[in-house]
């Protein structure tokens, strides 16, 4: 990893990974030093669990999970759905179960996590929402 004091830059590849059941954990959070919102990356074979079966009712946090690269199927409560590269999975209701399993070698999928209202948007980010409607 490298970087100055207040920053930090590291290529995905170069993090430890950790085991975690069929996937490889990378503890990016902690490896880059971030104390806003928790951010992690598994990677799974073919077949494997990619994301846990899970909800996050104990945590009440929202989740967005990014697929990287490989093609993931997403289970989110009732509704099954294919997730190539670059789709973004937004679980907003933390009683809701989640799982995903890699449908390629070498998914990688980022999830990002966080308690809902605990985000204060700037601005620009504000009128951007207006333009959009949400």
């Amino acid at each position: 990893m490298a970087g100055g004091g207040d920053y930090t830059h590291v290529a995905l590849a170069d993090l430890p990974t950790l085991p975690d059941d069929e996937a490889a954990w990378a503890p990016v959070r902690h490896a880059m030093g971030l104390s806003a919102f928790g951010v992690n990356a598994f990677t799974a074979p073919s077949g494997a669990i990619v994301i846990e079966d899970h909800d996050e009712s104990g945590s009440r946090h929202e989740e967005l999970y990014v697929v990287l690269s490989g093609r993931a199927e997403f289970t989110v409560g009732d509704e099954s759905f294919d997730a190539p590269p670059g789709t973004l999975v937004a679980v907003r209701d933390p009683d809701l179960r989640r799982v995903a399993h890699a449908r390629e070698e070498q998914t990688t999928v980022l999830a990002i996590g966080g308690v809902a209202g605990s985000f204060e948007p700037r601005e620009w980010e504000k009128r951007a929402a207006e333009v959009v409607g949400r």
